[in-house]
């Protein structure tokens, strides 16, 4: 392979990688599914056109014998191997990897290491939908509806507009007034949410998750003082509450 297309494909995956990196976890396994079965298809294609495709059908069935074998095996394991799962302890239980905010149109998922915010419509006229899927026009419109509903879910989807898209999205925003039902009390189940925490956690693992999420999530780091405010509260309450 000639250096010019190793540049092309390493370009290629970075961008790949880029992509999946914005995705939600669940989006981004179907994705690699989908990669996988295109690469296999181009790689049979690729087979095919040179005429090596009987080498592929020769090592399948050179193989065959030893899958006939294990089959049976695998089989008889797999209860063994799904009750071993499920009774698994987590290994951390506090590790605080990933946040989640709560309000009444909205749930978003904060991942601590990448810092890439992504989640669900709970309720209105695009409910079920995850934001990413959203377009342009679409995000205005649910913000505006958020406004006339819920302050809270406003100020939350704009700090998600904020961390995926910068100011961009300002230029088109009809700068509709926020209705004004003043924001709910936070309880502990929130608090502990969104540090990404369990309830029995220490302080240092309170001190540390906050210390980890302002680091992603400040204003000054491309966060929102929305954000912000919500991680200093989550803290206080379960520090001093």
């Amino acid at each position: 392979m000639n250096p010019v297309s190793l540049v092309i494909l390493a370009g290629l995956g970075f961008m790949v990688f880029l992509w999946l990196k914005s995705m939600s976890p669940k989006k981004r396994i179907r994705a690699l599914v989908m990669i996988a079965i295109v690469v296999v298809s181009l790689f049979m294609l690729l087979m095919a056109l040179t005429g090596r495709l009987h080498w592929i059908a020769a090592v399948f069935a050179g193989l065959l014998p030893f899958w006939r074998n294990l089959i049976p095996i695998i089989l008889r394991a797999l209860p063994f191997i799904r009750q071993w799962y499920q009774s698994r302890p987590n290994p951390h239980p506090t590790s605080g990897n990933c946040s989640e905010v709560d309000t009444l149109i909205l749930h978003l998922t904060l991942d601590h290491d990448s810092g890439v915010m992504y989640g669900t419509i709970k309720s209105g006229p695009f409910a079920g939908r995850e934001l990413g899927e959203l377009n342009e026009k679409e995000f205005i419109n649910l913000l505006s509806y958020c406004r006339q509903q819920d302050s809270e879910s406003a100020r939350l989807l704009e700090a998600y507009l904020d961390k995926r898209f910068g100011d961009s999205w300002r230029e088109d925003d009809p700068g509709e007034n926020t209705v004004n039902k003043g924001e709910r009390m936070m309880n502990r189940k929130e608090a502990y949410d969104i540090l990404g925490l369990c309830p029995g956690c220490s302080r240092e693992d309170i001190v540390n998750a906050h210390r980890r999420l302002m680091q992603k999530y400040h204003p000054d780091r491309g966060g929102s003082d929305y954000l912000a405010a919500k991680i200093n509260q989550a803290k206080d309450l379960l520090l001093h509450g």
